[in-house]
């Protein structure tokens, strides 16, 4: 049941082959603007030859507005992640970017720096969209087709266009234990000791470990 964080191809189907279309992120991805927790796998329904520029497509490099997502996050297919190089700037009286189009410019030409950050444990849904710099809790459940922007708490269930928070998924004292216990920081034995408790919703079990 306990996943191999070294294989870029975790799922086994079975006949015995391995799903391509399902990836461990750290795995394949080996890009400075990227910085990606263990276990934390993308899906999709047409795997990409560069799951890099797939999923972030203005992550072009090294730099101010980066990506960096947690462990044991989940990805589903059609999510996009908008980092920072998107954005222009709008403090002019014009959005049309003409630095790029100066080569003494382009490399240095940054309007928008912020990082966009996912936490742990985190479901983005079927055709999600992380706008630049957001910055999305530990065990968040982002619902199918949601544009994200801003900051969204720990355990919350967000949905829409806008992204807006719709519960949490558990009670303000179930939070707070969960973010204590912090199981995906845990080594991987203890963690697999754990998937019986995580499975079940025992909060009690987990802390026993």
């Amino acid at each position: 049941m306990f996943p191999d964080a070294s294989r870029s191809y975790p799922v086994t189907l079975p006949d015995g082959l391995h799903h391509q279309g399902t990836v461990f992120l750290d795995q394949v991805i080996n890009h400075p603007g990227w910085d990606i927790g263990a276990y934390t796998y993308a899906s999709d329904f047409a795997a990409p030859s560069d799951w890099a520029s797939h999923l972030a497509p203005y992550l072009f490099g090294a730099g101010p507005g980066g990506l960096r997502i947690g462990r044991f996050c989940q990805i589903a297919h059609g999510v996009r992640f908008l980092t920072a190089g998107a954005n222009r700037a709008t403090d002019g009286l014009t959005t049309f970017p003409f630095p790029i189009f100066d080569p003494a410019q382009i490399a240095t030409y940054q309007p928008d720096t912020r990082d966009t950050v996912i936490g742990h444990d985190v479901w983005l849904g079927y055709g999600a969209l992380v706008c630049p710099g957001a910055r999305i809790g530990n065990g968040v459940i982002v619902g199918a087709g949601a544009v994200v922007r801003g900051e969204v708490p720990d355990f919350s269930v967000v949905i829409g266009n806008p992204g807006q928070v719709v519960k949490r998924r558990f009670s303000d004292e179930d939070c707070a234990r969960m973010a204590r216990l912090a199981w995906w920081d845990w080594p991987a034995e203890r963690v697999e000791l754990a998937v019986p408790a995580l499975l079940a919703h025992d909060i009690s079990a987990l802390e026993q470990l």
